[in-house]
């Protein structure tokens, strides 16, 4: 039986200027400028410079929390009140701003070179050998087939079974093998292997060859296990040479490169310049906090704009086409002056967020050690600046701040506490930089293994678990200790 019923509830909605402003807080330096680009390009009544016959602070009461879709609350064009549009002659607002942002306003652009790529590269190397017509479009399937790190990832049948579904280049396995030979004769040596121990060997006898050279090729074609096992005691048994010896045979192999590819310098991939949101500055040991001026954008509505506006105002007849421009009109003034006030809201919240880390970590922020900075979580900064945590855990999650000590990423100064054996919280960075410390120390002949470093720890004040030991090395990227031994 279906009924029906009334049902009261309350729930939360984000409007979607309310989201965009989130979105605005989370993006870096770069891509906010991007993001700026964007809208000014979108919205004619937005654009960039000081206008001295706009106020800045003029919409800044109004509360956008209500507005909803554009077209969802249409405004007749009788009901808008022009004179919210147009400027009045006051002093605009940013002229009695304080200026808290550096001085590095100019937009620099890295230039990136243009190299030949990696795989070009082979291509051209394949020129200086004799081939016919077949053999070189075998050779060329191949040199596609390697990735960026210098490997060929598949087998023999499965590239000839490729090359005639895809190329329509009907060969057999033996002449794929013998154009693999011609690729592993290009640079860098090593180049097409397809593991490895082939890597590895390959470069091996590009060497000129000693008596160590032939050992490692030796160890690497028949011992490879226990090479990477590092059971040296086994080889040195298997071989019947002297620690000395393989020493130096073992040295030779570590100067080999496991990923030829990667060493390609016209391989390497254009990455984004990390460009700081913040700086910090020790000024008379005090420390001084500045927003990168690229942060700070000047915005104001077109002037045009707002002449159309006083045109419409001014006009006795107003014809259905001027009443469909002024709705066009408004809906483009709206967006600018949300769009400014949200860039002054972002700025405000960048730079409190900022502020209250680095006083909550100045220890740190003025002398650099490392094991200084202090247990700290996003509700303690939320709580000091009165924010959401969400919205700290995203000018933290992709901002950098440029120090004394290098340019850091935001999130790396957050860290939970533990306790030490005098029941002080100390931050886990604390303890994973002594830990990182103490292990560079060892001796690498005999490393230590975890329960060890705890005991080691402990002795230092710091009561951990083996496990988390374990944990902490392994977020610090450190391998076990039968990894970390050396002869």
């Amino acid at each position: 039986m279906l009924k029906q019923f009334l049902n009261l509830k309350l729930s939360q909605k984000l409007s979607p200027q309310q989201i965009q402003l989130m979105k605005l807080i989370q993006l870096p330096t770069q891509a906010f400028e991007q993001r700026l680009l964007e809208e000014m390009n979108e919205n004619p009544a937005l654009e960039a410079g000081k206008e001295e016959d706009f106020e800045a602070d003029e919409f800044a009461n109004e509360d956008y929390d209500d507005y909803d879709d554009a077209e969802s609350d249409r405004i007749e064009a009788d009901d808008i009140n022009i004179d919210e549009y147009l400027s009045d002659d006051d002093t605009p607002d940013y002229k009695t701003q304080a200026n808290n942002y550096s001085d590095d306003d100019q937009e620099r652009e890295t230039p990136f070179a243009s190299p030949v790529s990696f795989h070009q590269d082979l291509i051209n190397q394949l020129n200086t050998f004799i081939l016919n017509d077949e053999e070189r479009e075998i050779a060329e399937f191949l040199v596609g087939s390697i990735d960026d790190m210098g490997y060929i990832r598949r087998s023999i049948p499965d590239i000839v079974d490729d090359m005639a579904f895809t190329q329509g280049i009907y060969t057999d396995e033996a002449t794929v093998e013998k154009m693999l030979h011609v690729i592993h004769e290009l640079e860098p040596s090593g180049v097409g292997a397809r593991d490895l121990q082939e890597c590895l060997l390959l470069q091996l006898k590009h060497r000129t060859p000693t008596e160590y050279v032939e050992l490692a090729i030796d160890i690497i074609e028949n011992q490879f296990d226990a090479f990477t096992k590092k059971h040296y005691d086994k080889l040195l048994q298997k071989y019947n040479v002297s620690n000395e010896q393989l020493k130096k045979a073992v040295h030779e192999i570590e100067r080999l490169n496991p990923k030829p590819g990667g060493a390609f310098t016209g391989n390497n991939k254009v990455t984004e310049n990390v460009v700081p949101d913040f700086a910090i500055r020790i000024v008379d040991g005090e420390l001084e906090l500045t927003l990168n001026g690229r942060n700070a954008p000047s915005l104001h509505v077109s002037k045009d704009y707002q002449e159309m506006m006083q045109t419409y105002k001014d006009s006795r007849d107003k014809s259905t086409a001027q009443k469909d421009a002024v709705q066009f009109i408004k809906q483009k003034l709206d967006s600018a002056k949300w769009f400014i006030d949200a860039i002054r809201q972002r700025q405000e919240t960048l730079y409190v967020t900022m502020n209250a880390i680095m006083h909550y970590q100045e220890e740190y922020f003025l002398d650099g050690d490392e094991t200084k900075l202090k247990p700290m979580i996003l509700k303690d900064i939320a709580d000091m600046v009165g924010l959401d945590i969400s919205t700290i855990s995203r000018v933290a999650n992709s901002k950098y701040v440029e120090t004394p000590y290098g340019t850091k990423l935001i999130k790396e100064f957050f860290s939970e506490a533990m306790k030490n054996d005098q029941g002080e919280d100390v931050s886990t960075l604390e303890i994973k930089k002594i830990l990182q410390n103490t292990i560079e120390e060892e001796d690498k002949k005999k490393p230590l293994p975890d329960d060890q470093l705890a005991e080691i720890l402990k002795e230092k004040g710091y009561p951990i678990a083996r496990r988390t030991i374990a944990k902490y090395r392994e977020q610090l990227d450190i391998p076990v200790a039968r990894m970390r031994k050396k002869m």
